[in-house]
């Protein structure tokens, strides 16, 4: 109530009138509203954009975007998406990568984004409670991609469905014994993209009579590297499965190649799909779930936009539908 009593002072009104009026209740007087809205921008109160009348909007013409990485591939093209969206109504992309964590914590402490920018679009990177009530505290449109948070805006696939896509294509081969190449959520930044990829593959397994065998998940992270590493420990098995689903075209990058150190043929002896289409993804016949970042991007950037033009306007939860890209690296048993 701080906050109110100061805006009631400053305005010259009741604190009751203040709470109303910041309430979007309609037996307040528009002039009176009007007051009160500008002296609670001046105190940095944080307002419903609804509320904010066109003629105290202070446009910077510019848009936050908040992601965990820059240069892993998902990311660049979804920030690519966006940049080109923006661009083409004048607006510029002002860009935060947290790959530090130190990074992160500085940019919601100390409110690094106020006045600064029109919206924020937050890219595959579910802020904790304590961290979306600061960006929901600057009054501004918020768009997230890749998940959804009441109050905002979203664009997002479905990674489950995707999972059955997968899944079900391996299994209409023939294969029932498909290992799974998963990320860890920790290293995802608390996203759970693999968690809901590998309830989809687990409910594909199930519609086909086979229950779900948990020494057949690899543990890796969405990169070549760690997947690569991963993959040649699991080889080391004497019992090896028939096919493999890897949570990400780069992860499966790093399969492939573990499985070709080993002197296996693909898919002679064990098949691979992937996730994304990655463009390297064509260009070595890997079968895999088509997802489109930069069209995700474009999609974020369209509704945060929208939502700058006209704060009233509806917000919308978009999901991109994802499709298989059948190549070389799957073959029925």
């Amino acid at each position: 109530m701080s906050g109110v009593v100061e805006i009631a002072k400053k305005a010259g009104v009741s604190p009751a009138t203040v709470s109303r009026a910041l309430r979007g209740m309609h037996h307040v007087n528009e002039r009176t509203r009007s007051k009160i809205v500008a002296a609670a921008m001046e105190l940095n109160y944080p307002l419903r954009p609804d509320l904010i009348p066109q003629g105290l909007v202070k446009r910077t013409n510019r848009i936050a975007v908040i992601a965990p990485y820059i240069s892993r591939w998902f990311f660049s093209q979804a920030i690519n998406g966006i940049e080109q969206s923006l661009r083409e109504v004048g607006m510029d992309l002002l860009l935060y990568n947290f790959s530090q964590v130190d990074a992160r914590q500085r940019i919601f402490q100390q409110k690094q984004l106020r006045g600064k920018v029109d919206a924020i679009i937050v890219v595959s990177m579910p802020p904790t409670d304590e961290e979306f009530t600061a960006l929901l505290s600057l009054g501004i449109p918020i768009t997230t991609i890749g998940f959804t948070h009441e109050g905002c805006s979203s664009v997002s696939i479905d990674d489950l469905e995707g999972g059955r896509i997968a899944t079900k294509h391996l299994t209409d081969l023939g294969h029932r014994e498909i290992a799974i190449l998963s990320g860890h959520r920790e290293t995802a930044y608390n996203f759970a993209v693999s968690e809901h990829r590998a309830a989809g593959y687990v409910q594909m397994l199930n519609a086909v009579g086979v229950e779900w065998n948990p020494d057949l998940e690899i543990r890796g992270d969405f990169n070549i590297y760690t997947s690569e590493i991963a993959m040649d420990s699991f080889l080391s098995r004497k019992k090896l499965p028939t096919a493999i689903f890897c949570h990400s075209d780069e992860m499966a990058f790093g399969a492939l190649k573990a499985i070709r150190k080993k002197g296996m043929r693909v898919p002679e002896d064990i098949s691979v799909i992937g996730f994304d289409d990655h463009e390297i993804a064509q260009y070595i016949g890997l079968t895999t779930v088509l997802q489109p970042p930069q069209f995700e991007g474009q999609m974020a950037a369209a509704a945060v936009i929208a939502e700058v033009v006209n704060p009233a306007v509806e917000r919308k939860n978009i999901i991109v539908p994802t499709s298989l890209v059948v190549r070389e690296t799957t073959a029925a048993i």
